[in-house]
């Protein structure tokens, strides 16, 4: 199974990011998918998670500013993201977890896939 994250980059205060994310290897449609962030020296955070039946769960953070959304017949996951602030500034990593798990979608141990992740800065 391969998750490749990708679209991240240097983006000014208020500005929008989209980033995507390709998966091979695995029966796309069956299993949730996930974003999820890390800033240096902080502990990877839960952004979104999207089911196979398109059932979302935003984290804190990214509520009302990010949108997350997959096409199963290209095998991708999207993370849209508005509204960008410096605090934003992290590691982005998709993740995906099997299809008969449904809860706790924020806790990293459950995840049974990575992506490398993609930088995002914020800029102020």
């Amino acid at each position: 199974v391969q998750l490749q994250a990708s679209g991240g980059g240097l983006v000014q205060a208020g500005g929008s990011l989209r980033l995507s994310c390709s998966a091979s290897g695995l029966i796309f449609s069956r299993y949730t998918m996930a974003w999820f962030r890390q800033a240096p020296g902080k502990e990877r955070e839960f952004v979104v998670a999207i089911t196979w039946s398109d059932g979302t769960w935003y984290g804190d953070s990214a509520k009302g500013r990010f949108t997350i959304s997959r096409d199963n017949a290209k095998n991708m996951v999207y993370l849209q993201m508005n509204s960008l602030k410096p605090e934003d500034t992290a590691v982005y990593y998709c993740a995906a977890v099997r299809p008969d798990y449904n809860s706790n979608y924020d806790n990293t141990r459950v995840y049974d896939y990575w992506g490398q992740g993609t930088q995002v800065t914020i800029s102020s």
